[in-house]
């Protein structure tokens, strides 16, 4: 198929996109306005430590990854996988709550876990049966309800919700009220049941830069430190453009240093309200919700045993969770040091002062293990991030843009076109590549 095609935007969705549309014989050119791809996906180091830009984990049985990510699939990333589960926490104790069918070692911990009753932990295994029976088509259509409504429908004790579920999913959907969409609890709830959670041994970077390789060898031709100033119709003016066009009608990508670039087709895969503002589509979601994410380091020796479990705050909500990082992958850290990630919900934390929030965790970490001086416990660097996802109530999928809603040839991709994870980034960009072959 000949043809050339321009990409907007290096995030996950873009690169996907880039790839698609090169296999298919299009002359790609992808710009990123950052040095670097990657969007919202990206890692640094500091002082020797693996940082990811917010707390970032990658589900194996998303079945977006596998497939961009051929040939070696998830096996190239040499992911680092979470101990199923999550350890409940509150002042003077912590319990394991896993899964008995894919943990069966820790099976009777959990039965004995008092922070959730016997027939809560009885619904959570019909509830996964439940969804697992189910067609992933059916996911993301139908009635929709909030989390917490769903749950209680099922029967679920109030307990339940406060204990585990509102920690555990205020990490996920950055709400631990639960008042999120149940269609992101039942798809992320059902992956979680059929593969596990991990992050790449080295940081979750990873994961674009290996759709970055994988676009390149396809010839796409990327272009970092490049701001795109506006798309519009040749011949006519920028989006949205009002006036008639024919099937001959190519775009012109316009760039912040004034140069320009005529096109068959344009993917836009900026972030939600950079496309609103290249292509005039009201629907692109703008309103976002917050996450703060402090990392911190310790002795080796005077980390908590933690099991690869997430820790869940059970009596506050500050932290939210804390996260044993180097436990899960010791190449996050160096030798002899320990890394925590810890998650901080709202728009509070954007505003607290960094030693603040480190108290916090450090007060903590030594009221849920006495036994362990955590005193040492040390800022390495603090990530506020004021849109890490789009806000997803009830009722937002049915409403989001498809990817050929923009006018002329010129298509969307990221995840607000299906709903916020790694997974609908990387399925936006192989349905927006499809579009975008049909002006080729």
């Amino acid at each position: 198929m000949d043809g050339d095609a321009t990409v907007v935007g290096g995030g996950l969705s873009g690169l996907v996109a880039a790839a698609r549309l090169a296999d298919a014989g299009a002359d790609v050119t992808l710009f990123e306005r950052r040095s670097e791809v990657g969007g919202r996906v990206r890692t640094e180091t500091v002082d020797g430590f693996t940082i990811d830009h917010g707390f970032q984990v990658l589900f194996t049985s998303y079945p977006a990854a596998e497939r961009v990510l051929d040939p070696d699939g998830l096996d190239g990333l040499d992911l680092r996988r979470f101990a199923p589960g999550a350890t409940i926490c509150r002042p003077g104790s912590h319990s394991v709550l896993s899964d008995p069918i894919r943990d069966p070692r820790h099976a009777l911990a959990s039965l004995r876990n008092d922070e959730v009753s016997f027939s809560d932990k009885l619904r959570t295994l019909a509830l996964r049966y439940d969804l697992n029976r189910r067609d992933a088509a059916d996911f993301f259509s139908g009635p929709d309800a909030s989390i917490r409504e769903y749950l209680r429908d099922w029967g679920f004790a109030d307990e339940y919700l406060a204990n585990f579920v509102g920690p555990f999913y205020g990490g996920i959907t950055l709400d631990r009220t639960l008042s999120t969409s149940k269609h992101v609890f039942e798809y992320t709830f059902r992956a979680m049941s059929r593969g596990a959670i991990g992050v790449p041994a080295a940081g979750m970077a990873a994961l674009p830069k290996a759709l970055a390789e994988r676009a390149r060898s396809a010839g796409v031709e990327i272009r970092t430190g490049a701001t795109v100033e506006s798309v519009r119709i040749a011949g006519g003016g920028r989006l949205p453009f009002r006036g008639g066009l024919s099937d001959a009608d190519r775009a012109v990508v316009e760039l912040a240093d004034g140069s320009a670039r005529e096109t068959d087709t344009v993917v836009v895969a900026a972030s939600p309200p950079e496309a609103r503002r290249l292509t005039g589509v009201d629907a692109i979601p703008t309103e976002g919700a917050p996450s703060v994410t402090g990392w911190y380091a310790l002795p080796a020796d005077a980390a908590p045993e933690t099991g690869r479990r997430i820790l869940l705050n059970a009596a506050g909500d500050s932290p939210n969770a804390v996260v044993p990082m180097s436990t899960v992958a010791p190449e996050y850290a160096p030798d002899g040091r320990a890394l925590l990630a810890a998650t901080f919900l709202g728009d509070e934390p954007l505003h607290r002062p960094a030693d603040a929030l480190r108290d916090d965790v450090r007060d903590a970490l030594s009221a849920w293990f006495p036994d362990e001086d955590v005193s040492a416990l040390e800022t390495v660097d603090v990530h506020r991030i004021r849109f890490a996802q789009f806000a997803q109530p009830p009722g937002v999928h049915a409403t989001l843009p498809d990817a050929d809603d923009p006018e002329g040839p010129v298509v969307l991709a990221g995840d607000y076109t299906e709903w916020s994870s790694i997974q609908g980034a990387l399925e936006s960009g192989t349905t927006a590549a499809e579009a975008a072959r049909a002006y080729l």
